[in-house]
């Protein structure tokens, strides 16, 4: 049986920085989801949404020295990667050109994807108004709301008390609240 090792964020950044690659095995397991839901909600199809989670964790690899703790926490540099690999890859050509030799079958699926209570909630302007919040709610929002992790989780992946994640997600509420009442 294996050890369970666990980094705080600082460590892990050092081992990060240092290529231990039981460092990036436990980046991987623990920040994959979150990665991928994020990814997901740009990218529909699963196979593409993999390949981008694949080149986020490389372009990690490759770019870790680029982190800087005093801009922001790793998690949301990576969650940046993460969402402007996936806007990249919706840009490309080839990605364009897949999209364009989809079968009928295909895209009567993609429509009926697409039709979920999730895009009437950007309809209403709400996704917007998330974004305009400060960042730290905007994540816990994120997390919670569209990604579907509990208020646990969230504190254990943002390495912070439950808390403040509780806290957060309070005031966020309070604060769209003020945009729709």
């Amino acid at each position: 049986m294996r050890v369970q090792i666990t980094y705080t964020e600082s460590e892990l950044v050092f081992a990060l920085n240092k290529h231990d690659s039981n460092a990036y095995r436990y980046l991987y397991l623990h920040y994959r989801g979150a990665l991928y839901n994020i990814i997901s909600q740009i990218i529909t199809d699963t196979e593409t949404a993999n390949d981008v989670l694949q080149e986020v964790f490389i372009a990690i690899w490759k770019n870790i020295e680029k982190y800087d703790s005093e801009k922001g926490r790793l998690f949301t540099w990576m969650l940046n990667i993460a969402r402007n690999t996936a806007i990249n890859k919706t840009r490309s050509k080839i990605y364009k050109s897949l999209l364009k030799n989809d079968t009928l079958e295909n895209y009567v699926d993609y429509i009926d994807e697409k039709s979920t209570n999730q895009q009437n909630i950007n309809v209403i302007g709400l996704r917007k108004e998330v974004h305009k919040l400060r960042e730290d709610y905007k994540v816990v929002l994120e997390l919670s709301y569209y990604s579907g992790f509990t208020q646990d989780e969230i504190a254990k992946l943002l390495n912070i008390p439950l808390g403040t994640v509780k806290t957060r997600l309070r005031n966020a509420v309070l604060d769209l609240k003020k945009h729709f009442v």
